[in-house]
């Protein structure tokens, strides 16, 4: 079983940076994909970025793209969304999820097997 905690969520100004944390425990995490997805009040939950453990490949959202990134500590088993420039759009709660790298990247929230609590980002004008 694979348990993920997410952290780093809070209330700041347009324009402003954020770090968010996915620390995961329960299993040896080389043989999987971390992905980082968020959902905002009313709307569908949507795919933020993804990066394979082993490797480092990543892939972004186009909304996404140039502002955060997504990144791996295999020492410390934990995955980073870094936000900057943040917009009102980002508000939101961010997931980070986990799923066995046996194709190629993907967005889809259903071929994910784990899922963390989620922190909230909330981004003022």
């Amino acid at each position: 079983q694979v348990q993920l905690v997410e952290s780093g969520g809070g209330l700041v100004q347009a324009g402003a940076s954020l770090r968010l944390s996915c620390a995961g425990s329960g299993r040896t995490f080389s043989v999987y994909d971390m992905g980082w997805f968020r959902q905002a009040p009313g709307k569908e939950r949507e795919f933020v970025a993804v990066i394979r453990w082993i490797g480092g490949s990543t892939y972004y959202a186009d909304s996404v793209k140039g502002r955060l990134t997504i990144s791996r500590d295999n020492v410390k088993n934990t995955v980073y969304l870094q936000m900057n420039s943040l917009k009102p759009e980002d508000t939101a709660v961010y997931y980070c999820a986990a799923r066995r790298a046996i194709a190629a990247l993907t967005a889809e929230p259903a071929k994910y097997d784990y899922w963390g609590q989620g922190t909230e980002v909330t981004v003022s004008s």
